[in-house]
């Protein structure tokens, strides 16, 4: 390809020669299939994509530098950085048509969305199409990496540490949960490049609409967050500057962002098209890097009509992909119910709940113990979270003395994010740590929902199995001695229909810590419900939340429910009541008025839920009561009910009754305000008494 002299040339300027050259390969491929794509839009246009014309450059620049250790979060317009570690156009290719064999996804998700876990290609976790979300997770696997490191856990790399790299469009930068990750990169010192793209649109907003600075001035407020800003259309000025940044990286062990000018010469997406709204599009060509990176190669002396035939070859191999692709098979619709969760080890009840010779605990204490026999087994268990760190050990005292026991690097604080604390589970989990996180109160953890939705309920299923996450989201709940409306929420029924994670919420503390080692051995991520009115067993009723401590073996498996109190069918109207967490002792107390007519069943976990308990407690007695903290309206108990009415129809001599709190927008700071709003024993007993008289 080249003339004598350029042969002889080992370099071009500081890059290798034949970094050069396939850097013009995989550019020539990268045109090649928008081309095509635009051409065959008919087809292409099934499933909405976009491609990384104009932005080739500084993405292949860097995917030409990453490693099978590092980790990458590349997003929707990067098809550039997938070519440039290894993956095929066909591959791609498989993922644009959403064929049973994406690599990716197996046609669950949309083109350049990848999920990668290949031993000899950086790895990749999956991440969704939200903007910017894929900050947070991405900072969660450099922490990850940083505390593999510190405790002599992480694989050694002849030709250097791992390192993460993040891809961002300058657009996502104005993202809230950007700024967690950046603030948690500079506090931590990780081993993070964010790359920034910035080609100076939204979708048709335009960067003066929506920024009043550019990602290197945004990131000057986050001390210790170096920064470069080149243009992204000159490969060799882009190779160069990642490979010093990367090399600094590999040594050094701290974040940088680069933020890269560049040019969007394509589709917003295919279904968004650049002449419906673009001005620009004239002087955004004259920005072109690829007949930028041609005439660099020109002058160094290679032979135009050599690089031409390069540009056919891509051409040939990328149509020659696209043929083969388009015969490729479909997803079976059976394969839609493929890696909905992880299987999990615990599949039953294991271990003593009740060890000799030992005084009751109460269940506060149960959980602290059960974490820390677990850190105490597993070196990659750590926890995290606001305020759990050594000073205080959490608000309720729920991880007093882990700090002192495991280290700070183990057991530490985080700064108000409930965003980050959830969705850097998924990047920890992506790495081999096994993260335990708590959100301080139920009624917090809003902020953090988008993560726990798009980033970890999602990623097993989306992923096509390759990535679940593993962790656990502790979530203090309920009320409890007028904590107020932004300290007594119930929010399991938004929990619950986030399809892809479980949900435990156990009455006891035998219960909560043969969940938490269940869980803990799960490969799903898990939220664990603990209320804290149940925590030191101080409201009366409440007593028996307080048990004997189970052995360290102890577990209990998810979906697996406990009869608290048996009663025999018999002539007389009898009841099922089936609760969990505050309502077990609801139930508990009310029974008491009906001696011997009355089953209640506490459900343990909500997700997955046992049914088979439930409808055998039903059927048994003909008549359902369904207790719940929250208001009842359109909540989980009313979605039991709904179940327990079309499965049991034929069995129930009356309708099924949800009892719960009264319909109120939040629970009332004043204590008799409190009690009226919410359920109590003496509301169930007149519940029960009404089921048992129907």
């Amino acid at each position: 390809m080249a003339s004598t002299m350029a042969a002889k040339e080992e370099m071009i300027g500081t890059v290798p020669v034949h970094t050069v050259l396939r850097a013009f390969e995989l550019m020539c491929q990268a045109k090649a299939m928008t081309e095509l794509f635009e051409k065959n839009a008919s087809v292409t246009s099934k499933y909405v994509h976009a491609t990384s014309r104009g932005h080739e450059a500084i993405q292949i620049a860097l995917g030409m530098q990453l490693k099978p250790q590092d980790f990458l979060s590349a997003y929707y317009r990067d098809d550039s950085i997938l070519l440039s570690i290894g993956i095929t156009p066909y591959e791609l290719m498989l993922q644009l048509m959403a064929k049973a064999d994406d690599p990716f996804s197996g046609g669950r998700t949309y083109y350049s969305h990848p999920s990668l876990n290949r031993d000899n290609m950086p790895k990749i976790p999956h991440q969704s199409s939200a903007t910017g979300m894929q900050a947070i997770p991405s900072t969660g696997v450099a922490m990850g990496i940083q505390y593999l490191e510190k405790r002599g856990l992480a694989k050694i790399h002849a030709d250097g540490k791992g390192i993460m790299a993040c891809s961002l469009g300058d657009g996502s930068v104005t993202e809230g949960e950007v700024a967690e990750a950046f603030q948690m990169a500079v506090l931590k010192k990780l081993p993070i490049l964010y790359l920034v793209q910035d080609n100076e649109w939204d979708i048709s907003a335009t960067a003066k609409e929506t920024r009043a600075m550019d990602a290197v001035e945004y990131a000057k407020g986050f001390k210790g967050l170096e920064t470069r800003s080149i243009d992204g259309t000159d490969f060799m000025r882009s190779y160069q500057t990642l490979n010093e940044v990367i090399t600094t990286m590999r040594q050094e062990r701290r974040p940088f962002l680069v933020h890269a000018r560049v040019p969007l010469l394509n589709h917003h997406t295919s279904g968004v098209r650049k002449e419906w709204y673009r001005g620009d599009l004239e002087e955004a060509a004259k920005r072109d890097p690829f007949p930028r990176l041609r005439n660099q190669l020109i002058i160094a002396g290679f032979n135009s009509d050599k690089l031409t035939q390069v540009e056919k070859k891509a051409t040939e191999t990328v149509q020659q992909d696209y043929d083969k692709a388009l015969k490729a098979a479909d997803p079976k619709p059976e394969d839609a119910f493929n890696y909905i969760y992880a299987p999990t080890p615990i599949t039953e009840e294991k271990g003593v709940r009740e060890p000799k010779g030992k005084d009751k605990t109460v269940m506060v204490d149960c959980a602290l113990f059960a974490i820390q026999e677990l850190m105490e087994k597993h070196p990659e268990c750590l926890f995290y979270g606001q305020d759990v760190g050594g000073r205080l050990g959490g608000v309720f005292r729920e991880a007093a003395t882990l700090a002192q026991k495991f280290g700070d690097d183990r057991v530490f604080n985080t700064p108000i994010q409930e965003a980050f604390i959830i969705g850097s589970t998924v990047g920890m989990s992506a790495t081999g740590c096994k993260p335990i996180v708590e959100i301080q109160f139920a009624d917090y953890i809003w902020p953090g929902l988008n993560q726990l939705f798009t980033e970890v309920s999602r990623s097993y299923y989306l992923s096509n199995g390759k990535w679940p996450v593993s962790s656990i989201m502790r979530v203090p709940i309920g009320a409890y001695g007028s904590g107020g409306p932004y300290h007594s929420s119930s929010i399991e029924s938004v929990l619950t229909n986030i399809r892809g994670i479980k949900i435990a919420y156990p009455s006891t503390g035998a219960d909560l810590k043969g969940l938490l080692k269940a869980a803990y051995y799960d490969p799903n991520p898990v939220v664990m419900l603990e209320h804290k009115g149940l925590y030191w067993s101080k409201i009366k009723g409440t007593e028996d939340a307080k048990t004997v401590e189970p052995d360290a073996d102890y577990v209990i498996p998810f979906g697996k429910g406990r009869m608290v109190l048996e009663a025999e069918a018999q002539s007389e109207p009898s009841v099922a009541v089936i609760s969990y967490g505050m309502g077990v002792y609801w139930a508990k107390n009310a029974a008491k008025k009906f001696p011997g007519k009355v089953e209640i069943v506490d459900l343990r976990t909500l997700v997955p839920l046992d049914e088979e308990m439930i409808y055998a407690s039903v059927r048994k007695h003909n008549r359902c009561l369904v207790i719940t903290e929250e208001p009842a309206t359109n909540s989980f108990a009313q979605s039991i009910a709904a179940r327990i009415q079309q499965t049991c129809f034929e069995s129930l001599d009356a309708p099924v009754i949800v009892a719960g709190s009264e319909n109120t927008p939040a629970v009332p700071l004043n204590s008799t305000l409190e009690n009226t709003v919410l359920l109590n024993a003496e509301k169930v007993s007149a519940a029960i008494e009404k089921l048992l008289a129907y």
